[in-house]
């Protein structure tokens, strides 16, 4: 088993989870977005925090800044991948309210311009992965 040692639980028991770069403001209000459809009822997971570190290191690759990723009981999906999975996560959902608010994030004005919203726009369209779990 995968245990996120900083919080002392399963991967497992947070399943299903988004993690997003909690430090940039178009991450931020894609997960703000996805809550919202959700209506709280899944984890959000900053990259940049503790937890996000550690599922890095355990069950994600190098390419895990790359992109946004949904992470359910088997199957760590990244990117164009993570769309579909989330999606009907969403609409299957019947779990409690989880998630009341997202991390705001600390970006600079740069990450708000359109060549920004390009970027990652284009980012989320090219970059596509798929990891097993194992325990």
């Amino acid at each position: 088993k995968i245990r996120i040692e900083c919080y002392h639980m399963d991967l497992k028991e947070m399943t299903p989870f988004v993690i997003y770069d909690n430090e940039c403001y178009l991450c931020v209000q894609f997960a703000k977005f996805v809550n919202f459809l959700a209506k709280g009822r899944l984890h959000f997971v900053g990259h940049y925090t503790d937890v996000g570190e550690k599922i890095r290191e355990n069950v994600l690759d190098s390419n895990a800044l790359q992109m946004f990723w949904f992470i359910d009981n088997n199957t760590a999906y990244g990117g164009r991948a993570a769309l579909g999975p989330l999606f009907s996560s969403i609409l299957n959902s019947t779990g409690k309210n989880i998630q009341k608010n997202i991390a705001q994030d600390s970006c600079e004005l740069g990450c708000k311009s359109p060549k920004a919203v390009f970027f990652r726009s284009a980012s989320l369209l090219t970059n596509s992965k798929k990891i097993k779990i194992s325990e």
